[in-house]
């Protein structure tokens, strides 16, 4: 198929961009890397006044470490993430996840910026940016203001970023106490859109005890989860199988899965709990150095 009829603009500038979306209103859509827009628009899923094509602001492509903060630009492409010794050094837990996104010829377009805004409760960059902790930097005609990603996801393929607004950026805090991390994933084939994922930072004192959590689970929900019982749970302990299977009951208790045509929800929920175990003990073997459980 092809889209509806649509007025097409190209700015050069970021204020050009912003002085468009103030005008178009909610008949503007920004087109990044297209990875989703495209297609929707293709099956008429989406019909849009115009789209404004943001790929010359080359600006608001970059990754680079300042005060304190790793801070993405909104254009960064995907593939750029993957391949960043920054991103490799300052959030692993980012460099493990892009992989599972799609496909590299996916990758080579899409944009983190993109990802966030189209708010795919599967999806892997808003929950790993989550999991970190992430702020969205959203600017507009009128201003700049910055939301944590706690709140900026809204609903399913809905943020905080309004009409008349663009996500230049996300930042995120660059912890210098060392952690473990994971991330897990099951989709039918590689590439494919997820069923589960679950994303796990984890620190431990010199005893091998928990000393901070943070576990988010995507495809359970409308937003990606952030579990905050498993944290309560596990700290100041020392991880045991019995203490995974523990948490991974008492984090399904904090998700509502819908069944479709791929898995039922307790199919779904079952997947929730083999991942986030797999997660959580992964995380924690890296923070603690260690092969095994005690």
């Amino acid at each position: 198929m092809k889209p509806a009829p649509f007025d097409y603009y190209r700015p050069d500038t970021l204020e050009e961009a912003l002085e468009l979306l103030a005008q178009h209103g909610s008949e503007g859509k920004l087109l990044a890397g297209g990875q989703s827009l495209l297609p929707i628009l293709n099956m008429r899923l989406s019909v849009q006044g115009c789209l404004i094509d943001i790929n010359h602001l080359k600006d608001l492509a970059y990754i680079r470490l300042e005060d304190g903060w790793l801070h993405i630009g909104a254009l960064t492409r995907q593939r750029d993430l993957e391949k960043s010794d920054l991103v490799r050094a300052h959030a692993p837990l980012i460099a493990e996840a892009v992989p599972f996104i799609g496909h590299v010829q996916t990758r080579n377009r899409g944009t983190v910026g993109g990802s966030l805004v189209h708010a795919d409760p599967t999806a892997e960059l808003p929950l790993s940016f989550l999991a970190l902790d992430g702020v969205a930097v959203i600017e507009s005609a009128e201003g700049k203001r910055e939301v944590a990603l706690q709140d900026f996801f809204v609903t399913y393929l809905t943020t905080d970023v309004a009409t008349d607004e663009l996500l230049t950026e996300v930042k995120i805090p660059v912890n210098t106490v060392p952690r473990g991390y994971a991330f897990t994933e099951f989709s039918r084939r590689h590439g494919d859109f997820a069923m589960v994922d679950a994303g796990c930072v984890l620190g431990v004192d010199p005893d091998h005890r928990v000393t901070s959590t943070r576990l988010v689970i995507g495809g359970v929900d409308a937003v990606p989860v952030v579990v905050d019982s498993v944290a309560e749970l596990l700290q100041g302990q020392k991880l045991s199988e019995s203490l995974l299977d523990e948490l991974s009951l008492l984090a399904c208790d904090n998700i509502d899965p819908e069944g479709d045509l791929h898995g039922s929800r307790e199919y779904r929920m079952n997947l929730a709990r083999v991942y986030v175990k797999k997660a959580v003990r992964t995380a924690y073997l890296r923070a603690s150095g260690r092969e095994e459980l005690e």
